[in-house]
């Protein structure tokens, strides 16, 4: 099935409950459309000349999206700042950095529109065992961002010590979501790889720039060339591999878990992964309830029997829990922890009305109005995939 919606089609509101204390860090709420928060940050470091890691933040929200959520700056100004995509309202001052573990919840405002009656009416009949039962809390597609267009994850050849290709696809291979002069930047680089010169005087970005210029210095130096690269980028690409191996993870699970009459497919990130319409047999529930450990080289120890089953896993990447680490930089690891299984909405309703914005009013135009809480770090759209897609 598929379902319209605009940017102003999905809201997310930051939960939280900040302490202002009058410490040295000032909280804003950051309120944007149309514009990723890391866009959204390196703008209001580049209007108030920021250093980026005086900037603390709960999470990533959806460039494609209305969202609200809240940014602490060390030492920041105490007044608000105005641009196209986004504001920044100034709230006052806190103690300390504003983290991910700030975040009671998220709060969704999603309207799918252009629906049949009858795509309305199975959507609503979907929402009860999503209630019951829960959703499979994947890593969505905007997880997966840095991967492009072989499926090749940056991390992956990092991991195995093979720095030239871990640069190669972290700036030169192409990726869906380049604007036109990247774009036209990593078309050159492709090209002309190998002749350092040349790629560095097509460079139209700082980080390609200083890339190129540490391998005009030492052609060989791949490492130091892929460093170059800020470390909130390099742990993104982290990220981004460590929750795809996860995302198998789960999906396997799940097919052992759960009777294979309840299950579809859904793709996400290029991986078709198992959802459920219903957690049957009951045992089912009993083995999804328990957390699932992120796949990293310092949780090996911790995995006990399951150790087995995620190096076979890790092995459909080439590598073995063990290796899923990097050696260089130190500033740079994966991810240490559990991540739930399955997530259940919180506060779920739906109102179901005639679609104004269709270009034809009539039974066959629709809109759902859902809204909803999620804990901090599930992605609606897995909710949104899961209603539609059964």
């Amino acid at each position: 099935m598929k379902v319209k919606s605009r940017p102003e089609d999905f809201r997310v509101e930051e939960l939280a409950e900040p302490r202002l204390d009058g410490g040295p860090f000032a909280l804003y709420r950051l309120e944007k459309q149309s514009i990723g928060t890391p866009e959204a940050i390196d703008a209001i470091c580049h209007a108030w000349r920021l250093r980026r890691e005086a900037v603390g933040i709960g999470g990533l929200k959806d460039r494609h999206a209305v969202t609200t959520q809240f940014v602490s700056i060390e030492s920041g100004p105490r007044r608000p700042l105005a641009q196209k995509s986004f504001s920044l309202a100034y709230l006052g001052q806190t103690s300390r950095e504003f983290t991910s573990k700030d975040i009671l919840a998220n709060r969704f405002e999603i309207v799918l529109r252009d629906l049949a009656t009858s795509a309305a009416e199975a959507i609503v009949r979907e929402l009860p065992s999503v209630i019951a039962d829960g959703v499979p809390n994947y890593f969505d597609d905007q997880r997966f961002g840095s991967v492009g267009e072989s499926g090749d994850f940056i991390a992956r050849p990092w991991c195995l010590g093979d720095y030239e290709r871990t640069l190669w696809l972290a700036i030169a291979e192409a990726n869906e979501h380049d604007r036109g002069d990247v774009r036209d930047e990593k078309r050159v680089f492709r090209e002309r790889w190998g002749d350092w010169p040349a790629c560095r005087h097509a460079a139209v970005r700082p980080v390609s720039r200083a890339a190129f210029e540490r391998l005009c210095r030492q052609p060989s130096d791949f490492r130091g060339a892929f460093v170059r690269i800020p470390q909130p980028d390099r742990r993104m690409y982290l990220g981004a591999f460590q929750s795809a191996i996860w995302n198998r993870i789960l999906a396997e699970t799940i097919r052992r878990a759960v009777d294979e009459a309840e299950l579809f497919e859904v793709e996400i990130a290029r991986q078709r992964l198992p959802f459920y319409r219903a957690l049957t047999p009951s045992t089912a529930a009993e083995t999804l309830a328990q957390p699932l450990p992120l796949p990293s080289a310092r949780e090996r120890q911790e995995l006990g029997p399951r150790a087995e089953f995620y190096d076979r896993v890790a092995a459909e990447f080439g590598l073995e829990c063990r290796t899923l680490r990097v050696k260089y930089p130190r500033d740079s690891f994966f991810s240490r922890g559990s991540r739930a299984a399955l997530f259940q909405p919180q506060s779920l309703s739906e109102t179901v009305a005639q679609d104004e914005l269709a270009e034809r009013t009539g039974p066959g135009h629709r809109k759902i109005t859902l809204r909803f809480d999620l804990p901090p770090g599930c992605y609606a759209t897995v909710l949104i995939k899961r209603v539609t897609a059964s």
